[in-house]
C-alpha cells in the first residue's frame, strides 16, 4: 500500500474551490474546522433548523441548507450519517453534481454497495481519518494528525486523487500519512472490523467472561473489574506498542495463561464465524439486513435495550462511580 506524507502533496487542487461539508457531527465538525484552518473555503450544508445549525454558527461558520450548499461547491463531501445519506443524496445533492466536481465521503458503504450511484462525469473520492473527530480535531490543534484512507472510485478529471490527498492534507492527516486504498477495501475492513472485533466481538467476549464468573458465584463486582474495567489497561498496551509490547509488561503468570488459555477459548471456530461474518459483508447479505430492511432499527432497538438492562451495566455504574470515572 503507498503511503503519502507532508511533503508528498500539495494543496492546490483545493485553492480557489469551495469544498460543502454535509453534516456536522463528529466527523463533519473536526473536518470543516481542520479544512478551514488549513486555508481552505469551506461551507457547511445542513438541515435547516436541525441542532448542529447553531453549533456550526458559534464556530464561526455561516450554515446553509444542504441543496445550496451541494449547488455552490465544487467539492461536496458527505458526512452525514451512512443511513441517511442516500435520501439526501437524491433529494437534495444529485441535480448539483456538474461535470468537473467532486463527490466526496469518509466511508465507502453508500458507493461500494450501490446505494447511492453518481453520475460518471463526476469524480468521487474517499479520504477517511482513522480517528473519531474530536479526537482527529485535537491532534491537529497540537500539530500533529491521525492517519487516513484515501480511495477514487471514479476519475473522470484525471485528477481526483490529487483532490482527495489534498483533502487529507488539510485535515492534518498527512502529518501522520495517508494510505492508499479502494472503496471496497476500506468499506468491507471497516465493518468486519466493528462486527468481529471492535464492537460487537469485544462486547460479547466482556459479557461472556462477566456472566461465567458471575454464575460461578464470584462478586459481581469482583467479575467487572477483572473482564472490562481492565481491558482499558491491556488496550492502551496494545495501542501504544502492539501485542508483544502488552505481553512482556504484564505478569509472566498473564503472559503463559493468555498464551496458552487464549487460543482455546477464541478457537478455529470462532474464525470460521468471522469468515461467515466476513462473507455476509461481500456478498451484501449484511447491508440487506440494515439499510435495506425496513424492520432494522425496530431490531436495533431490542438489540440497545438488552445491552441497557444488562446485569454488567448496572454494575459498571456503580464501579465507574467509585473510580470517579
Amino acid at each position: 500500500m503507498k503511503v503519502y506524507y507532508d511533503n508528498d502533496i500539495s494543496l492546490d487542487p483545493l485553492l480557489g474551490k469551495t469544498v460543502a461539508v454535509i453534516g456536522y457531527g463528529s466527523q463533519g465538525r473536526a473536518q470543516a474546522l481542520n479544512m478551514r484552518d488549513s486555508g481552505i473555503n469551506v461551507v457547511v450544508g445542513l438541515r435547516r433548523g436541525g441542532s448542529s445549525w447553531s453549533k456550526a454558527e458559534q464556530d464561526g461558520f455561516k450554515p446553509m441548507g444542504i441543496e445550496e450548499a451541494a449547488a455552490e461547491a465544487d467539492i461536496i463531501h458527505m458526512l452525514i450519517p451512512d443511513t441517511i445519506q442516500p435520501e439526501v443524496y437524491q433529494k437534495q445533492i444529485k441535480q448539483h453534481l456538474k461535470e468537473g466536481k467532486t463527490l466526496g465521503f469518509s466511508h465507502g458503504y453508500n458507493i461500494h454497495f450501490k446505494h447511492i450511484v453518481p453520475p460518471d462525469y463526476v469524480d468521487v473520492v474517499l479520504v477517511a481519518p482513522k480517528a473519531p473527530g474530536s479526537r482527529m480535531r485535537e491532534l491537529y490543534m497540537e500539530g500533529r494528525g491521525t492517519p487516513a484512507l484515501v480511495a477514487v472510485q471514479q476519475n473522470p478529471s484525471g485528477k481526483a486523487m490529487q483532490t482527495a490527498l489534498a483533502m487529507a492534507k488539510a485535515l492534518g492527516c498527512a502529518r501522520a500519512g495517508v494510505i492508499e486504498t479502494t472503496f471496497k477495501d476500506e468499506t468491507e475492513t471497516d465493518l468486519f472490523g466493528e462486527q468481529a472485533v471492535l464492537v460487537g466481538g469485544v462486547m460479547e467476549l466482556i459479557k461472556k467472561g462477566y456472566e461465567v464468573l458471575v454464575e460461578n458465584g464470584y462478586p459481581p463486582e469482583l467479575a467487572y473489574f477483572e473482564v472490562c474495567n481492565e481491558l482499558k489497561l491491556i488496550v492502551d498496551l496494545i495501542y501504544t506498542g502492539g501485542l508483544t509490547n502488552m505481553l512482556k509488561t504484564v505478569s509472566d503468570t498473564a503472559k503463559y495463561g493468555g498464551l496458552t488459555v487464549g487460543p482455546a477459548i477464541i478457537d478455529d471456530n470462532v474464525k470460521r464465524n468471522m469468515q461467515v461474518a466476513l462473507q455476509k459483508i461481500r456478498d451484501g447479505s449484511f447491508t440487506e439486513s440494515w439499510t435495506g430492511n425496513p424492520e432494522a432499527y425496530n431490531i436495533l432497538r431490542r438489540k440497545m435495550e438488552e445491552i441497557t438492562n444488562h446485569e454488567i451495566e448496572k454494575i459498571g455504574e456503580k464501579i465507574r462511580k467509585m473510580a470517579n470515572i
